[in-house]
């Protein structure tokens, strides 16, 4: 039997592991996610974007301006309800996640869906839900990082 060394390292949204880090300082612990990951013997590498860029827990709602692409680009920005512009916050996040992947030699992500930062699928800009990726996903699969979303939540 493989020990949890000999497993596949993936980078996981920490919330989804059950970690207080969500904006509202809440979490969206999945243990159908957890299941899968042991039985693919996959082992998690913990990740929030936003804390490791320097935003605090809970923190006000953010969403993107354009694309993600853009804000990669430079060419869009990230801002919380009230304005405020946290784009570099946003950029320093997946750096930092990009960099753990590569720490751990993970090329697989299991990210939070819907998130601006985590998003796989679907985001927030403009304050509504759009299609698309979160910024650091956009970073991730620029790196070659294949990400998956995973809504959370589930038993």
């Amino acid at each position: 039997m493989p020990t949890n060394d000999d497993h596949t390292p993936v980078l996981v949204s920490a919330c989804l592991l059950g970690r207080t880090c969500r904006y509202d300082g809440r979490h969206n612990a999945d243990a159908r996610l957890e299941r899968e990951l042991a039985e693919r013997g996959e082992r998690a590498v913990p990740v929030c974007p936003e804390e490791a860029g320097g935003l605090s827990t809970p923190r006000p709602p953010a969403w993107l301006t354009g694309s993600a692409a853009e804000v990669v680009d430079g060419d869009a920005r990230v801002v919380t309800d009230t304005g405020r512009d946290v784009t570099d916050a946003f950029l320093a996040g997946a750096r930092h996640a990009l960099e753990r992947a590569r720490e751990h030699g993970a090329t697989r992500a299991y990210l939070k869906e819907r998130s601006p930062s985590c998003g796989a699928c679907t985001t927030h800009a403009n304050d509504a839900l759009v299609e698309g990726p979160g910024v650091t996903t956009e970073l991730l699969r620029r790196a070659g990082v294949e990400v998956e979303g995973v809504e959370g939540r589930r038993e």
